[in-house]
């Protein structure tokens, strides 16, 4: 009696828990499919995107190879058109790339400004690799050396002579010899001195400083000589010189004779 009563209830509860499922269904179940089919929408968009970006990636890839043998051939016009190309149609990576090249070839080329242009357009490109987009800033910046003034050196070097920027050693390199170019020697002093201290500075950057330091001493020296070599000049004259005669001397000198 008592496994017939179990029986029934568990029964009863399977019967009650359908219907609660019957009716979820009715009530939510077009939910339930648009949701899946929302998934299945998403997945294979995602697959399909991925294949598109990959895609595009492997013909970037074959047309910057194609450049890069156009340049190493010594076909300069044809490899700016390509570069030129890729830097607009390509992808962001290999776009960044292409612009690196770019200004590589235009500065090579003797086009200055359309170099410097292509260097500063990589260097605000937010979407290019950090390193890129700053060696592009560190680039424009050696272009502007012979012709900016202090002040534009400064802003054009200040963030990427941070500690936390990989380029810091080469740009507080260019800082100094702005500085020095600028007519601030100790300003020059300050920033270079330190290079020469730091053990992880590159070994050519610490070559070029210290010819700059040597530049500075010896500027300072030459000062210092010239300086005193006009004084000794002087000296001698007044030492050399007879006193005039004052008006009583000459009196009483008149009233002997």
């Amino acid at each position: 009696m008592v496994d017939n009563n179990d029986n029934l209830i568990r029964e009863v509860e399977e019967e009650l828990r359908r219907e609660r499922m019957e009716k979820l269904w009715k009530q939510y179940g077009n939910y339930v499919i648009a949701a899946a089919a929302l998934i299945v929408i998403i997945v294979l968009g995602y697959k399909y995107l991925e294949k598109l970006r990959l895609d595009a990636a492997e013909a970037a890839g074959a047309q910057y190879a194609a450049a890069m043998t156009l340049k190493s051939d010594g076909k300069k016009e044809e490899a700016t058109k390509a570069f030129e190309t890729l830097t607009k149609e390509g992808p962001v990576g290999y776009g960044a790339l292409a612009q690196l090249q770019l200004a590589s070839l235009l500065n090579e080329q003797g086009k200055k400004a359309e170099a410097l242009a292509a260097y500063d357009a990589l260097a605000k490109n937010s979407d290019a690799d950090t390193l890129l987009s700053g060696y592009g800033a560190l680039q424009a910046a050696s272009l502007r050396l012979a012709d900016a003034d202090w002040t534009e050196m400064q802003n054009r070097l200040n963030d990427l002579s941070a500690d936390i920027s990989p380029w810091r050693y080469n740009a507080r390199e260019l800082l100094g010899l702005a500085a020095f170019k600028a007519g601030k020697p100790d300003e020059a002093r300050k920033i270079l001195g330190p290079l020469l201290a730091d053990r992880n500075t590159p070994q050519g950057v610490i070559e070029r400083a210290q010819v700059v330091m040597g530049q500075i001493v010896a500027a300072k020296l030459a000062k210092q000589a010239a300086a005193s070599g006009s004084e000794t000049p002087k000296a001698a004259a007044s030492a050399n010189a007879t006193p005039a005669p004052n008006g009583d001397a000459a009196a009483a000198s008149e009233k002997k004779e």
